[in-house]
């Protein structure tokens, strides 16, 4: 686990915009298990998720079509709702970051890591985008 002020900021990033922290393994199955649409992003300390993961989740977030629910876990904190999010999305391998977009406990859209690392945010927040107005 990281110490909580390095990674306080990077909640932050997520939470001022609406995310909602899902800190054990009921309230992530609560949460995806749920009628509609939710999104759930697995939050990093990496570059990757500064630069370029939560900048585009903060701007698909803000989209005139987005899910019902904005939720997210943090890969190295928060290890039993990472796992828990992590199982609704096999049969992709476990990845941080990572964005899923889950319909009626579906999983129906997921960006890995190899997708987010050298793309710039508006790209991803576009894929996503794309996504929400799909299935929302």
């Amino acid at each position: 686990m990281y110490p909580e002020y390095l990674v306080a900021p990077m909640r932050e990033d997520l939470t001022r915009v609406g995310f909602e922290e899902l800190k054990d393994a009921d309230a992530v199955t609560k949460a995806i298990e749920s009628e509609g649409t939710v999104f759930v992003m697995v939050n990093s300390v990496c570059g990757c998720a500064a630069a370029n993961a939560r900048p585009a989740a903060r701007i698909a977030a803000q989209s005139e079509k987005h899910p019902d629910k904005l939720v997210t876990v943090f890969a190295g904190m928060e290890t039993e709702a990472v796992n828990k999010a992590r199982a609704y999305m096999l049969p992709y391998p476990p990845s941080s970051p990572a964005m899923a977009l889950f319909k009626d406990g579906k999983l129906v859209h997921i960006i890995e890591r190899h997708q987010i690392e050298g793309r710039p945010a508006q790209m991803i927040a576009d894929n996503l985008i794309g996504a929400f107005e799909q299935y929302c």
